[in-house]
């Protein structure tokens, strides 16, 4: 028998007679808006266990060259709360102009981790798994939804930290009277995320400049929040004007201004403190506006994808 034959040249032949009668099937996803989306849909539920390895892979990484691992989670959190609480309400006065500094801003520095997080970790999300997209084919939406996942679990971590601190400075009852605006923020937070997620880690595939401009953009919707000042300063300084009323629908002011309603009770109990009577409503419109955005941020994404592997 001469080498690189079939052992079994019939076997071979039938086999390749019954493919002929076999009628073609695309491997891609439908291109029409609702079969695409249904598709998608059910493609990452399929996949929900290597979803939730991909989650677990991000969070171990994080840590794995680090002998202490996971602790570092818990240090980096309780550091920026002694030092908010003695170095900037103590010694540098803030607790004169904002009562309970520390929880004050360590509520807002919460909820814009979770959100700032991630928007960068979704943004490089693609690119950072190259090796695999590459190789073999997944659902691509996996890879910004670990992404989320793994934020989600370090936004626990200093959640946890954020509440303990609470019980710990406050007297009972420990939080505000509107603690149901809580899930209502996290459900409006994680949706918007997740939207400018899909649609930045399929952008950044083909043009890598998207993640500097990212981080910039960060920046300045950090000031553009209430986390290091309170939103009764920009209510005396704009004084319901227009200008007021654009800064209140920013998300991330929606989102820090629930929060701190739940957590910071010193600014809930001072009657000379301004709060904006219409933020469950807000927070309604902004999770209505993020659904439609995460519909339009997956169609865009899925047009994307099928070139993912020749850019990368």
């Amino acid at each position: 028998m001469a080498l690189g034959l079939p052992l079994f040249p019939e076997a071979v032949g039938i086999s390749q007679l019954i493919l002929s009668t076999e009628p073609l099937k695309s491997a891609a996803p439908p291109r029409a808006l609702w079969a695409g989306t249904k598709y998608s849909v059910r493609a990452v539920w399929a996949h929900r266990e290597l979803l939730s390895l991909l989650v677990r892979r991000e969070i171990k990484s994080r840590y794995k060259d680090s002998s202490l691992g996971f602790f570092w989670s818990l240090a980096k959190p309780l550091t920026q709360l002694l030092i908010y609480y003695v170095a900037v309400g103590k010694f540098l006065g803030a607790d004169r102009a904002i009562p309970q500094f520390a929880i004050f801003i360590f509520t807002g520095l919460t909820i814009w981790a979770l959100f700032s997080e991630i928007i960068s970790s979704t943004t490089s999300s693609i690119v950072d798994n190259s090796g695999l997209v590459k190789k073999v084919y997944v659902p691509r939406e996996l890879f910004p939804l670990a992404a989320v996942g793994s934020s989600l679990v370090n936004f626990g971590i200093q959640f946890g930290i954020l509440t303990a601190a609470v019980l710990a400075t406050q007297p009972p009852p420990f939080f505000g009277d509107d603690l149901w605006l809580l899930p209502l923020a996290l459900i409006a937070l994680i949706l918007l995320s997740l939207a400018f997620g899909l649609f930045l880690s399929a952008a950044n595939v083909y043009l890598r400049d998207i993640k500097h401009l990212i981080e910039v953009g960060l920046v300045v919707l950090f000031w553009a929040s209430p986390i290091v000042y309170s939103f009764d300063m920009v209510h005396g300084a704009l004084d319901g004007s227009f200008l007021e009323q654009v800064y209140l629908w920013n998300p991330m002011t929606v989102a820090i201004l629930s929060f701190q309603r739940v957590f910071w009770r010193a600014g809930t109990h001072d009657t000379a403190i301004y709060w904006p009577p219409d933020l469950a409503f807000r927070l309604v419109i902004i999770s209505i506006v993020s659904l439609a955005l995460v519909w339009v941020a997956q169609r865009f994404f899925a047009k994307l994808e099928g070139n993912f592997a020749q850019e990368l």
